[in-house]
């Protein structure tokens, strides 16, 4: 067995390894014989000197030795996943997942059984990606068994070991592959061995729990190089499949122009809009094979609800009636969508951005009639108020939002003639 690369990585590159509650949870359980050291996403980020979220842990100590030493020290442990060793726990409400080294003895799609162990490169040599599998003392040591340094000076995200065999243990390791690549890659072509076996086990993608598709791809549809990961996803025939409809490549490409160009947050569910919806129809079949949260179903079928309405050519007093039917974010979801699908007019058409920046200058103001003025005008309570209020109301708005008294007077006794 080969020893692992090592680097040093200083406290002015990893503050989270030396601050905050972690120092002391790997004070816990890297002594008395067992050895704790970070692991995967928290290194990884490091060395790219991209923002850390979450830090995972990995140790030598069996999960129920991690509960007696977090318990003894005043810290709360979960047993999350105590059967696959791991516990999380929870410091000054800060939650921390602490897994106990070990390796597959057999894999059922992404159910293993596993045996627990004290061998850092079998464990290393169990995970996903190189990149993924390289670990943090709290000295600040990184440990390498399996060429993520390499890797990551490259951007290269390769699977560890056979391709295969990483895929068919968890075939929602198929979309980790583009999401990181997207992420973390250089924005060039994938890794060919990765590629291929993806290519291979894409019917596995059928097994996957619609809720996991879900969240693998919206986080690829915002990673860095979004627009040439998902271009691999299309040429390769998965992004189809996970669609359910043909992606508009051009569409997506522009919305994250558009995103960049106004300073915009990198929307999720604005930019699945752009890569796959064009009708109704496709709103609710994304809601079902993505498993959508109803409001993010309904930010895609009120983008899709007559897109193509909206143009360069719409005059303000239009715009402003969407604004006020549709609310400020339903209207630029879709402005923006329309303007990135009339990309000859391009990005630096002034009418388009005075469109959809007109919610930044404009907001709707509150219908100021009640049933009250109505009723004091005669109109009884029942179906005939209902009616005279509607109507008030598209008067109200034909006549663009006017809150002057004489004006309101003349729009309330249209409304009880209609």
């Amino acid at each position: 067995m080969s020893s692992p690369r090592r680097i040093q990585i200083g406290p002015e590159r990893a503050p989270w390894l030396r601050e905050g509650v972690l120092p002391h949870l790997l004070e816990v359980l890297d002594r008395d014989g067992e050895e704790a050291r970070v692991v995967g996403g928290a290194v990884r980020n490091t060395l790219l000197g991209e923002p850390v979220g979450d830090v995972d842990v990995a140790t030598t100590a069996a999960p129920d030795e991690v509960v007696r030493r977090v318990a003894a020290a005043g810290f709360k442990p979960v047993p999350t996943g105590i059967d696959h060793g791991t516990v999380t726990v929870v410091i000054d409400g800060a939650p921390f997942e602490v897994t106990t080294l070990r390796e597959d003895v057999e894999t059922f799609g992404r159910h293993a059984r596993v045996a627990f162990g004290r061998d850092w490169q079998r464990d290393a040599e169990r995970r996903d990606f190189t990149m993924n599998a390289l670990y943090a003392a709290r000295d600040g040591t990184v440990y390498d068994y399996v060429g993520g340094l390499d890797d990551l000076k490259g951007r290269r995200v390769r699977f560890i070991g056979d391709p295969a065999q990483r895929i068919a243990e968890d075939y929602l390791r198929i979309l980790r592959f583009f999401r990181f690549h997207a992420a973390y890659g250089d924005g060039g072509h994938p890794d060919a061995a990765g590629l291929s076996a993806c290519i291979a086990g894409r019917d596995g993608l059928e097994t996957l729990s619609r809720e996991r598709v879900r969240a693998e791809m919206l986080k690829i549809l915002v990673a860095t190089h979004a627009v040439p990961g998902l271009v691999s996803m299309s040429e390769a025939g998965l992004l189809v499949a996970v669609l359910g409809g043909v992606p508009l490549l051009a569409s997506f490409a522009n919305m994250t122009k558009l995103e960049r160009e106004l300073s915009l947050t990198h929307d999720p569910i604005r930019r699945l809009g752009a890569l796959a919806v064009s009708t109704p129809e496709d709103s609710k079949r994304l809601r079902e094979r993505l498993r959508l949260a109803n409001a993010e179903y309904d930010r895609l079928a009120s983008m899709a609800d007559q897109w193509w309405h909206v143009s360069a050519a719409t005059d303000m007093r239009a715009a402003r009636e969407l604004i006020y039917r549709l609310g400020a974010e339903r209207f630029l979801d879709r402005a923006l969508l329309a303007w990135s699908r009339a990309w000859s007019e391009g990005v630096a058409d002034d009418r388009w951005h005075d469109l959809v920046l007109l919610p930044g200058r404009w907001s709707a103001p509150v219908f100021p009639l009640k049933a009250a003025d109505f009723i004091a005008r005669g109109v009884p309570q029942g179906p005939a108020l209902g009616a005279a209020l509607r109507a008030a109301e598209e008067e109200w708005i034909a006549q663009d939002f006017p809150m002057d008294s004489g004006s309101l007077e003349k729009i309330t006794t249209v409304a009880i003639g209609a």
